[in-house]
């Protein structure tokens, strides 16, 4: 009996732990391979990690160089300390006829990170080259407008950021590009940062965007609220969330292609960028890096950019491509008081 009773439970024991599903099926062949597709489990491989954080060094040997060329594309890193001269971004910039503001902005950079690179988009009525380490110049037709300029320049980019600058501005001992880097690599979402023009840290420039959303047939309004930011970045605690900023900025080179600049915008434009890239960036921006901006002079004033800085009836025909291009009815815009 009891051995009966032992045969008994083992017999319920493998009906409760059977399935039909484990009976070894195969797949009928219409070539001479035949393969199974049931009863039959296959191990998938397993990662394995690697114990060498927070070293500085890492040795890889392999007799295979298609293995080692796939492992080291698998291979991550974080720095922790920077150096802006060993190819982590460029610095961007478009001219146009500010050729005395242009080499001041050029002697300012050689002197604090003078192994950097720096692209130049150039549709100057007159092209005048301009040379020295490190600097390459992209003449472009004349006139061809800020933000054709602007795609130009991040088209040769070859790093993982740029740093975007207007060309009358002035680097400074406070223009630490390393800041924007470290905040960079510590919040990956983020896709720009931008900093603050010197003398005017209460007021970065940066807005938020609101949208109102309305019918099918007029479309929502697109409020723009200057001043405005959101709360502050976790372990920065002066840079903040917003939705734009100032003409000083260090963007993910991805992030900004994806967007692009409508060459549409020739003479004035900067704002829409933001405005394209509404849902598709993570913007912030920060108090504490900032960059200077060159005083108007005798020297240096060109009354044929004014002429095309400020083409007559601009306002209308951007209200226009706005509205035709976010399907609006309305751009309000709002000012926040200074910080």
């Amino acid at each position: 009996p009891l051995i009966l009773f032992h045969f008994m439970r083992l017999l319920i024991s493998k009906q409760l732990t059977s399935s039909v599903l484990s009976k070894l099926l195969y797949a009928l062949p219409n070539s001479p391979l035949q393969y199974p597709i049931q009863g039959y489990t296959v191990r998938s491989l397993i990662s394995i990690d690697l114990k060498c954080a927070g070293t500085r060094e890492l040795s890889i040997e392999s007799s295979s160089l298609v293995f080692l060329n796939e492992l080291l594309a698998k291979v991550s890193y974080t720095s922790s300390i920077y150096h802006i001269n060993t190819g982590d971004l460029e610095l961007e910039m478009r001219t146009f006829l500010r050729y005395p503001q242009l080499k001041v902005l050029l002697a300012s950079i050689q002197q604090f990170y003078p192994n950097i690179t720096v692209i130049i988009a150039d549709d100057s009525l007159e092209p005048e080259r301009i040379s020295g380490k490190n600097i390459q110049q992209y003449i472009m037709p004349p006139a061809q407008g800020w933000f054709a300029g602007r795609n130009l320049a991040v088209s040769q980019v070859i790093t993982k950021y740029f740093l975007w600058v207007d060309d009358d501005f002035i680097f400074t001992q406070n223009t630490k590009i390393e800041e924007f880097l470290k905040v960079m690599e510590a919040v990956p979402e983020l896709d720009v940062v931008g900093g603050s023009l010197e003398g005017n840290t209460g007021n970065r420039f940066c807005f938020s965007l609101l949208y109102e959303e309305g019918d099918d047939v007029e479309g929502g309004c697109l409020i723009r609220k200057y001043g405005e930011t959101f709360h502050p970045l976790p372990d920065f605690p002066k840079c903040s969330f917003t939705h734009g900023v100032v003409n000083f900025f260090l963007a993910r080179t991805d992030a900004v292609r994806r967007v692009g600049f409508d060459p549409q915008l020739q003479r004035v434009g900067h704002s829409e960028f933001f405005m394209d890239g509404l849902g598709l960036m993570m913007v912030a921006t920060c108090k504490d890096v900032e960059v200077g901006h060159q005083r108007k002079t005798k020297e240096n004033n060109n009354p044929r950019y004014q002429e095309f800085r400020k083409p007559k009836n601009i306002g209308g025909f951007k209200s226009q491509l706005h509205y035709f291009k976010n399907h609006l009815k309305c751009v309000r815009y709002s000012f926040k008081a200074s910080e």
